[in-house]
C-alpha cells in the first residue's frame, strides 16, 4: 500500500501541506501514520530530486523534526479535556473493603496478620525519608521532614502514617474504610505530638482531588495499588494532588508467576501469613507497566528496588530482584507544558509549513515534476 508508485501519485500528508498555493489537499491523518509517511516521502524525494535537498535542506529538516515533535508531545501530554476526578468516579473495590472491615481491629497487633507491614517499616520509612531529605536544603535534627506535607493513601490503621509524623511531617491519612480510620485515630490519640501532626479522613483519593490539587510534597501509596479497581485513574489522581517536583512513593507486588506461587498460593493458602482472598493476582502490576502509567502522567521514575520478606525471621531486606515485592520512587515534573490538543498542534505546525512553502515557489515547481 505504501509503494513508491502510491507515494508518488497520491500526494500524501507531506505533499498535501506543500501543494500548489500552499493549500492542504487532504484532511489531516493520524499523527503516527503522518510520521511514517513523511519519512518515506522524504527518502523518495531525496533519491529522485537531490537538487531539492541541496537548495532547500533547511526546510526539509525543519518539517521532518516538526512531524516527530508531535509524537513526543503526545507521549508526555495530559489532554485538557481530562478533568479532575470526583466522587462519581472511584477506584475503591467494594469487595476489598469488606475484607479490610473484618480485619480493622488487628492493625496494631505486630504478631498478627499485619505483622509483615510492621516489619516493612524498617525499609520503607528510611527509603521515604532519605529521598525526601535530598529535596530539603536544611532540616531540623530530630524532625528532618518538618514543613513537608505528605498524603498517605490507603493508610489503614496508620502503620506508616505515624512514623512519618514522628519525623516532623504534616501527614493526612485517608482510607475508605471507616473502621480503619477509627483504629488509626484511637492509636494516635495516645501521643499528643502525633495528634497535632496527623489528620485522618474517611474518603477515597478521588474525593479529595479537587480540594487538594498540587498540595502535597509527597504522596505515599504503600501496598495499595494492588487493591484498586482502576490503577490508571488512581495514579493520575496521585499525580494531580502532588506539587510540581513532588515525590510519589509506591510499594506493591509484581505480576509474575513467582508472585502468584508465593504471594497467593503459599502466603494465603498454605502458610496463612495473610488471610485468604487478601490479594488478586490479576491486580498485581509490573514495574514496567507502573513506570509507563506514571510517565504518561508527567512523573519520572527515579528508583525501583526489590524487597524480599523472610516469613521465618519476620524481616524484610532489599534485593535486586523485583519479581515479588518492590518499591518505586517517582518525581512529578516541575515544568508543566501548556496543554494543547493534538489537532491544535497539527494545525499550527501545518500553517507554519504552508507559510514557509509559499516563500519558496521553486519547491512547488520541483514537486510537480
Amino acid at each position: 500500500m505504501w509503494g513508491g508508485r502510491k507515494l508518488g501519485s497520491s500526494g500524501g500528508w507531506f505533499l498535501s501541506v506543500l501543494g500548489p498555493g500552499g493549500r492542504s489537499t487532504q484532511a489531516a491523518r493520524p499523527l503516527i501514520s503522518s510520521a511514517v509517511y513523511a519519512k518515506n516521502q522524504l527518502s523518495w524525494t531525496l533519491q529522485s530530486k537531490p537538487e531539492v535537498f541541496n537548495e532547500y535542506r533547511t526546510m526539509w529538516f525543519k518539517s521532518y523534526r516538526m512531524t516527530f515533535s508531535y509524537l513526543n508531545r503526545i507521549k508526555n501530554f495530559r489532554y485538557p479535556w481530562v478533568k479532575l476526578y470526583s466522587t462519581s468516579q472511584t477506584t475503591v473495590d467494594s469487595a476489598e473493603v469488606k475484607t479490610f472491615v473484618a480485619l480493622a481491629h488487628k492493625w496494631w497487633d505486630e504478631q498478627g496478620v499485619y505483622g509483615p507491614l510492621h516489619s516493612m517499616n524498617d525499609l520503607r520509612v528510611p527509603f521515604i525519608r532519605d529521598h525526601l531529605l535530598k529535596t530539603i536544603p536544611n532540616h531540623q535534627p530530630g524532625k528532618p521532614l518538618s514543613g513537608m506535607k505528605i498524603l498517605d493513601v490507603g493508610c489503614g490503621g496508620g502503620l506508616l502514617t505515624e512514623p512519618l509524623g514522628r519525623l516532623g511531617a504534616s501527614v493526612i491519612g485517608i482510607d475508605p474504610v471507616d473502621e480503619n480510620i477509627k483504629t488509626a485515630q484511637c492509636h494516635k490519640s495516645f501521643d499528643p505530638v502525633l495528634d497535632k501532626r496527623i489528620e485522618y479522613r474517611v474518603c477515597s483519593l478521588e474525593e479529595i482531588v479537587e480540594e487538594t490539587a498540587e498540595t502535597f510534597d509527597a504522596v505515599v501509596a504503600s501496598e495499595v495499588v494492588e487493591h484498586v479497581i482502576d490503577i490508571e485513574t488512581f495514579l493520575q489522581c496521585c499525580c494531580q494532588v502532588l506539587k510540581p517536583g513532588g515525590s510519589l512513593f509506591i510499594t506493591t507486588i509484581n505480576k509474575t508467576q513467582l508472585s502468584y506461587a508465593l504471594g497467593i498460593v503459599f502466603s494465603e493458602q498454605i502458610a496463612g501469613i495473610v488471610p485468604k482472598g487478601t490479594h488478586t493476582w490479576e491486580k498485581f502490576v509490573s514495574p514496567e507497566t507502573l513506570e509507563s502509567i506514571l510517565e504518561s502522567n508527567g512523573l519520572s521514575v527515579q528508583t525501583v528496588v526489590g524487597m524480599l520478606y523472610n516469613p521465618f525471621s519476620g524481616y524484610w531486606h532489599w534485593s535486586e530482584n523485583t519479581s515479588l515485592n518492590y518499591v518505586a520512587h517517582a518525581v512529578k515534573s516541575r515544568v508543566q507544558e501548556h496543554p494543547m490538543s493534538a489537532e491544535f498542534v497539527l494545525k499550527r505546525e501545518t500553517e507554519e509549513l504552508q507559510a514557509t512553502a509559499c516563500t519558496n515557489p521553486a519547491v512547488h515547481e520541483e514537486l510537480k515534476k
